[in-house]
């Protein structure tokens, strides 16, 4: 008889607009579908983005953090996923904030397999997303941390996109990934000219929704780099314009918010910038960017989990006066906007069918 499973999302969205960990999502949905079959995935979720939350539902989130129900569980909710769990072999829970579902699918006996995919170690994520003056931003943050030991211990296989998420866990927590699997995309990619240079004025990119660690290296990039060099900057993302709003020193920075298809910006852009000083897991823009065969100047952390060497790609800058100096160097010696490597890059390591084998591997072991 053929295996079922539950696949366990925190939020069901219906925004038209992936990005992110929505499209991390949709990823691990795909997997699931390919190895069980899509008649033998069930789903649920703990939040749906269509309907909109009460005040009471919120109150009730801020009394539940303190014992570890993350923002929209609840012990109702918990145990209907209990009782649904029993009629399937085996249960994933797509993110660690989740944990609390494993420790109590093991309490109540379940003897299905528990496996739980770690966007990012959701502590670190938390903490970088939060701002620092918000009242209970300890408790939430704590409350994922527990949630991340909580999926360690408590599940029977565990998934991080990078191997630095494994190496935390297993520091932290005693428990090292039993596979890394790597940010993976559907290959959108179309042909291009590949021999169109960089302009002399680069045209570059900036894409990604609106979020601390985002608007922290947006308003660096415009404050630090971009009164120092001639290019063309835009920024395009989810809520973005709200970053315009908010600070003077965009207004001349063409931003644009949702955008039915990120593609003829990608493609137009003779550089994507990721100036991402923090977060964990694996940033999916860098994905992005490599599919469609871009020229990327990014930090450290906008490279971590991709095995390249970003030289070919562009160029790893941390420091305003790196991006400085390899923008005024492709402006004098521009390269092709295509850039080869980059693809070549995507096409071995974050295509789906290249990271199938090893995620199928989990549920075969």
């Amino acid at each position: 008889m053929k295996k079922s499973v539950l696949y366990i999302g925190f939020k069901r969205q219906r925004h038209s607009i992936l990005i992110g960990g929505g499209l991390a999502n949709l990823r691990n949905l795909r997997m699931l579908e390919d190895f069980f079959g899509p008649e033998n995935v069930s789903q649920t979720y703990i939040l749906d983005e269509s309907k909109k939350r009460s005040l009471w539902s919120y109150a009730l989130a801020v009394c539940l953090f303190p014992f570890n129900y993350h923002n929209g569980l609840t012990p109702r909710k918990v145990k209907a996923i209990i009782s649904e769990a029993q009629q399937h072999d085996c249960v994933f829970l797509t993110t660690s904030v989740l944990g609390l579902v494993a420790k109590k699918l093991k309490q109540s006996g379940y003897q299905g397999r528990i496996i739980t995919h770690y966007h990012n170690v959701e502590s670190i994520y938390y903490d970088a997303q939060m701002p620092r003056w918000l009242p209970g931003r300890q408790v939430v943050v704590k409350c994922a941390a527990r949630n991340d030991e909580y999926g360690c211990r408590y599940s029977d296989r565990v998934i991080t996109l990078s191997q630095r998420d494994s190496d935390y866990l297993a520091k932290h927590y005693g428990r090292k990934a039993d596979a890394v699997v790597g940010v993976s995309l559907v290959d959108k990619f179309q042909p291009v000219d590949t021999e169109v240079l960089t302009g002399r004025r680069p045209r570059c990119l900036f894409l990604g929704a609106y979020s601390i660690p985002n608007n922290e290296g947006v308003l660096f990039f415009v404050k630090q780099v971009l009164p120092h060099v001639d290019v063309d900057f835009m920024v395009v993302g989810r809520g973005m314009d709200k970053l315009q709003r908010e600070n003077e020193c965009m207004n001349e920075v063409k931003t644009i918010g949702d955008v039915p298809d990120v593609r003829p910006y990608i493609e137009e852009a003779d550089f994507m910038i990721l100036p991402v000083f923090s977060g964990s897991g694996m940033k999916i823009k860098t994905c992005e960017s490599l599919m469609y065969g871009k020229n990327i100047l990014g930090t450290d952390e906008s490279f971590e989990g991709y095995d390249l060497d970003a030289d070919k790609v562009g160029g790893r800058c941390n420091t305003a006066e790196e991006y400085i100096a390899q923008l005024k160097h492709y402006s004098l010696h521009p390269v092709k906007r295509f850039n080869q490597y980059a693809r070549d890059v995507f096409l071995k390591n974050h295509t789906e069918e290249s990271t199938r084998k090893v995620f199928h591997s989990i549920f075969t072991s």
